[in-house]
């Protein structure tokens, strides 16, 4: 009996330090760590972002997607490259003297284009170039009888949005076909 005192008087000390003794980082407080910029599922346009915020204490190291930010003062900020649509951007800082922290914002990058202008060409035509540009073709031609008995070709008279109208990639353009416009 004696001797299971003894070991585990001798063992009690190394299973705290296993579990989280006094050595551990459960005992040292969390960086605090604060992204200002971008708003948490701001949308923009731009190809990158500048992401911005602190961190205390003010020698924390911060990365940004896995890469280094600069840190100056507390402060931190990294410019940020994005894809078309939901980016997710997560920012972790660790310092010596504290628990790391980490966070994420998402943010849209809305991908615009173009509408182009397609009025006069065939309707195959239309469809190729919309296509090409990032959008749909909703082509809608004229059943008027008597233009149905002349000799011409139907070209596209209008589309809605119209020609440089700036729309969402995947946008439905709807085109208007006639033989006469």
């Amino acid at each position: 009996m004696r001797r299971l005192a003894v070991l585990l008087a001798a063992a009690g000390p190394l299973a705290l330090g296993a579990c989280g003794g006094a050595g551990s980082t459960a005992s040292k407080p969390p960086v605090r760590l604060t992204v200002d910029a971008p708003g948490d599922g701001a949308v923009v346009r731009q190809g990158s972002v500048e992401v911005s915020g602190r961190v205390s204490p003010a020698g924390a190291a911060v990365t940004v997607r896995g890469q280094s930010a600069a840190v100056a003062g507390g402060a931190f900020s990294a410019e940020v490259p994005l894809e078309g649509g939901d980016n997710v951007i997560d920012v972790m800082a660790t310092a010596p003297t504290a628990r790391p922290a980490m966070t994420a914002v998402r943010i849209v990058r809305e991908l615009t284009v173009r509408v182009p202008d397609v009025t006069g060409g065939s309707s195959g035509d239309a469809r190729d170039r919309l296509a090409s540009a990032g959008l749909r073709a909703d082509v809608h031609e004229s059943s008027d009888p008597f233009q149905d008995l002349l000799p011409v070709d139907a070209s596209v008279c209008s589309t809605d949005p119209s020609p440089g109208a700036r729309v969402e990639r995947g946008t439905t353009v709807r085109v208007r076909v006639a033989k006469i416009c």
